[in-house]
């Protein structure tokens, strides 16, 4: 019986191939193999790769030479996914960069000059064409409004939308009801680990934190360390890492790419990345930005990918503009992009799921708003009081009567005459309308909550 070849030994001659895409002797690929393999070996070796079509043979003898293989015309994960994300040719050709076994890849390290040759609003990663029909898809008809209005209305459905989808990248397996279960009523599901659970929660706490700083956020380190903190609260073997600069060495599962070991030049990095972010002026390719540059760094011990998910929405946020809560993407090929990111330093994969899933949820939102009706331009007035007011009725627990003389005085002394009754009326409507899957929006905690549905039922 034919003696099977190590697979480690094929790989390994196939990486130096792979990497002469011009062709390459025997003689040099024995030299850069790390252990000497005896000359006959060595040359089966060769013939089986050949044989396999995973090395091509191009003359013979003393002049023979081995090249890469043609990439296939598709491989598994394009035809799984080609009808859910279109792919683009450059698309096609990073997923086939990455499609290799992990040691037939080349190491790699973090390259400084990915970063640095980005020049904001004269590099872009997206093009005219393509940031034009993203604005066009994502700007809802709402005029000129405050930091957060239309993220505001579409709130209990985002909420839900990408701390599900979010987690799920991750390979969360929770569903998408017992998601909603969990954030409207504080269910667990059952038989999920704890982890999943408070990942999920952790994204509402991030999302509520973004939507509620909404007139403050930016790609600074107050908004970016603390969205970190907020993703990882409780997932971190160090209580000290969420919202911490790394400061160990970390290595990607799956992948030959090994990020930045120095806390020196990581903190360095991060803040030229934040730099470049808020220097860039379109939001589509400052989320896009975002995207790429803040996962590719692994500023933190994990959570990397997650802070740079809900980070695109940033701008989307404080300018109005349909979030992306990547609804439908496969994990797969949204790892796959990653993958071409890290050791390639290669967008077109990213890019093309990232177009493909802002147009779902910029149709989704839309569909979502309309089903709401319009805004009350009351409401849209007076939010700022309203949630003061609300905000601080609920800290302090005050019952019925008490609230009903605390909105009585607030009203007197910052509402106008005219608008006075009315806002009374729907302040007192907000406070009855209050319940575990609504009160976030006034920045009041579960436990301040509880303690004033106490007092309130009284």
């Amino acid at each position: 019986m034919a003696r099977t070849i190590p697979e480690e030994e094929l790989a390994a001659i196939e990486a130096i191939v792979s990497r002469n895409s011009g062709g390459i002797t025997v003689g040099a690929i024995e030299q850069e193999l790390a252990a000497a393999i005896p000359r006959r070996t060595f040359q089966y070796r060769l013939k089986s790769l050949v044989s396999a079509g995973r090395i091509v043979k191009k003359n013979s003898g003393r002049w023979a030479t081995y090249l890469p293989a043609s990439p296939p015309r598709a491989t598994a994960i394009e035809n799984e996914h080609a009808l859910v994300v279109p792919l683009s040719k450059k698309a096609q050709a990073a997923l086939h960069g990455i499609a290799r076994p992990v040691a037939a890849r080349k190491p790699v390290g973090y390259n400084r000059k990915f970063l640095d040759s980005y020049r904001p609003n004269a590099s872009h990663y997206l093009s005219a064409k393509e940031r034009a029909k993203l604005r066009a898809i994502g700007t809802p008809p709402l005029g000129d409004q405050p930091a957060g209005t239309y993220v505001r209305q579409i709130l209990n459905r985002l909420l839900i939308d990408l701390s599900w989808n979010s987690s799920r990248l991750e390979g969360n397996t929770y569903s998408l009801l017992d998601t909603k279960r969990l954030l409207d009523f504080g269910e667990e599901a059952k038989g999920k680990d704890r982890s999943e659970t408070q990942m999920i929660l952790n994204h509402k706490d991030a999302i509520e934190f973004l939507v509620g700083e909404a007139d403050h956020i930016a790609f600074n380190r107050f908004t970016i360390l603390n969205l970190h903190g907020l993703l990882a609260n409780n997932l971190l073997p160090d209580p000290d890492a969420p919202g911490r600069l790394r400061r160990m060495i970390v290595g990607i599962e799956g992948s030959v790419f090994q990020p930045l070991a120095t806390p020196q030049q990581i903190e360095e990095c991060f803040d030229q990345v934040l730099a470049t972010a808020a220097a860039i002026k379109d939001p589509y390719e400052q989320s896009f930005f975002s995207m790429v540059q803040l996962p590719y760094l692994q500023p933190f011990d994990d959570v990397n990918k997650r802070v740079s998910r809900l980070a695109a929405n940033i701008p989307f946020i404080t300018q109005n503009l349909s979030p992306l809560s990547f609804t439908d993407v496969p994990p797969a090929i949204y790892t796959q992009a990653m993958l071409a990111i890290y050791e390639l330093n290669d967008v077109a994969l990213l890019k093309d799921v990232y177009l493909w899933a802002y147009e779902r949820s910029a149709q989704r939102y839309a569909a979502v708003r309309q089903s709401l009706g319009e805004p009350d331009p009351f409401r849209l007035k007076h939010r700022a009081a309203m949630r003061e007011l609300v905000g601080a009725i609920v800290r302090d627990s005050m019952g019925k009567r008490e609230a009903r003389k605390y909105i009585s005085e607030f009203a007197k002394q910052g509402i106008g005459a005219r608008e006075r009754s009315r806002f009374v009326e729907v302040v007192e409507t907000e406070l009855t309308s209050l319940h575990e899957g609504n009160f976030a929006r006034y920045r009041v905690r579960p436990s301040e909550f509880a303690a004033w549905q106490k007092s309130w039922r009284r």
